[in-house]
């Protein structure tokens, strides 16, 4: 068989369903061998960089493995921001580019740039074949590395000359394997320091919600009654209708959960990526233990320095955790300076429930109301901007993996393409996403796939003619923004050009009865609201009376 012949086949072999991507002339032996599989489909992008997210959403919702494919050159340096994304998210992904001849890679030629070296930073391997009979090995090695924890992103380059080889070799068995654990006598080490404790808290990250660790957590957290504070990527580890559970943190001010964080005399972290939230901005001056669960050892960090590190599975450590609080006992906390807090949170997100305003709607008011329509186990999808601060703080969340934000490289453009790979996965659920107009019409082509694809998506824009991120972080820092605004299309006539359905509302009552429009619109829907960003400063204000109000609780 050809070497694309027997690169398809150890994909097949891994049990790889999707390449997202965009071809070239120098993958065009890849493209015909996998054309011929019956076990995996080619989903054809407008973009490559839409096709990196669309893998990644798929590995971070299923756990699994899937593909995206550029050419060489610029199609390989499009890839490049989805690629990170993934690659910091830890979202599982396998990235393919073809090269040109390898006769042709020691010297100037066209379009050909050292892609392995550029893929390095962003990546966990990278390896070009240069070789056919090493094939079976570097995907078993690629599809190893990409889902052991933490997972992340892997390149393989393959030339067009070495595509074309005749080999006779097959792929190597794949086998299971097995996450290593904790040592019984560190965890019992964490559990002695949690015993210690008056008032621990627990924050919970991006690896709280993979690997059966949000089931354990749960557990963990009705018995020991310990309060749960979430990063972005952490929400829904618990349900956030428990009465262990606080609130979302790292927005970079102070908030109810770092409060919280402030008055414990002991932070447990699970599953925490440094890149979410950093320490200095939760650990300043604090005088509590810490404890680092995770599969990993802790980030190097002055801020960061843990009593007691837990390596290894993290719903094995929780389990382990449980075993000790029900062989021994349930340790009794002083939790009460709890309860304003969480009096405080529950005020304040009822504030604009019942908010009539028009012409434009506020963030929170849009929020609880798509909750309220949406049920526990339908997806929401954030982009990058504005809307993802009050995603991670106003939507609530039941389980995990039902609202995807990414937070660790933070790329706008996301949710679109995100949205698309979602609802492949999802026929049985609804799959919203929200985006701002600036990150929507950063990969605005890949309308063209949804409706290809007959996604049933509903793209929400919060419109606000600006970047308005940017524009509320200047504001705060200099009391002024730079020029920061823009002009938008006429989003009916877009929405239209490419097949899609279309909604608009600008009035606060009328949003419950356009959402449940949207239940008899097959295909993609694209849903425009224009925002009320006055709100942007209004919480900063808030929240910089917040600590003020709640003080440092005496120790």
């Amino acid at each position: 068989m050809k070497t694309s012949d027997l690169f398809i086949k150890c994909l097949e072999n891994e049990g790889i369903e999707y390449i997202f991507g965009v071809p070239g002339e120098e993958n065009a032996d890849f493209l015909m061998s996998l054309h011929k599989s019956k076990k995996i489909n080619f989903i054809l992008t407008r973009h490559e960089q839409g096709a990196a997210f669309m893998a990644e959403s798929y590995g971070k919702l299923t756990g699994k493995l899937s593909c995206c494919l550029s050419t060489l050159g610029p199609g390989a340096t499009n890839l490049l921001t989805g690629v990170a994304d993934a690659n910091m998210d830890h979202s599982p992904i396998l990235v393919i580019t073809g090269q040109g001849s390898s006769d042709r890679l020691h010297k100037e030629s066209h379009q050909i740039m050292d892609v392995c070296n550029m893929f390095k930073s962003v990546t966990k391997w990278t390896t070009s074949v240069r070789n056919p009979s090493t094939i079976p090995e570097i995907i078993r090695k690629a599809v190893r590395l990409a889902t052991l924890e933490k997972p992340g992103a892997v390149h393989i380059e393959l030339p067009e000359d070495i595509a074309k080889l005749e080999i006779d070799a097959k792929p190597l068995e794949s086998f299971p394997y097995r996450r290593s654990i904790a040592e019984d006598t560190i965890v019992y080490k964490a559990y002695e320091l949690i015993k210690k404790s008056k008032s621990p808290i627990l924050i919970a990250g991006n690896g709280a919600i993979r690997k059966r660790a949000s089931r354990q957590l749960r557990e963990f957290c009705e018995r020991t009654g310990i309060p749960v504070v979430t990063t972005f990527m952490g929400k829904g580890a618990v349900d956030c209708d428990s009465e262990y559970f606080l609130s979302t943190v790292g927005l970079g001010a102070i908030d109810f959960g770092d409060i919280a964080i402030k008055n414990s005399d002991l932070v447990i972290t699970l599953g925490y990526d440094m890149v979410e939230y950093h320490p200095k901005l939760w650990r300043s001056n604090a005088n509590s233990n810490l404890i680092h669960i995770d599969f990993e050892a802790a980030e190097i960090d002055e801020y960061y320095i843990p009593e007691v590190e837990v390596v290894g599975d993290l719903a094995h450590s929780l389990t382990m955790l449980n075993n000790f609080i029900d062989k021994e006992k349930v340790p009794i906390f002083e939790l009460n300076y709890l309860k304003k807090i969480k009096a405080s949170i529950k005020e304040d997100g009822e504030k604009y429930i019942n908010d009539k305003q028009i012409g434009s709607i506020k963030p929170q008011k849009f929020l609880h109301e798509l909750r309220q329509f949406m049920g526990k186990d339908d997806l929401l999808i954030s982009d990058v901007g504005a809307h993802k601060m009050w995603i991670a703080r106003d939507f609530k969340c039941h389980e995990p993996n039902t609202c995807i934000i990414p937070n660790g490289f933070c790329s706008m453009g996301y949710a679109l393409p995100a949205s698309i790979s979602a609802s492949m996965i999802n026929n049985d659920k609804k799959v919203f996403a929200i985006s701002g107009d600036a990150g929507f019409l950063m990969n605005v082509q890949e309308m063209e796939t949804a409706r290809r694809l007959h996604s049933n998506i509903v793209i929400i824009i919060w419109e606000d003619n600006s970047y308005g991120l940017i524009k509320w972080k200047q504001q705060v820092q200099f009391g002024e923004s730079t020029d920061l605004d823009f002009d938008n299309p006429d989003w009916e006539n877009l929405a239209k050009s490419f097949g899609w359905n279309y909604i608009f509302e600008d009035k606060s009552t009328k949003i419950n009865e356009k959402l449940k429009l949207t239940e008899k619109m097959k295909g993609p829907t694209l849903f425009v609201i224009p925002i009320d960003y006055s709100e942007n400063e209004k919480l900063t204000n808030f929240l910089s009376s917040l600590e003020d109000d709640y003080g440092q609780k005496d120790n």
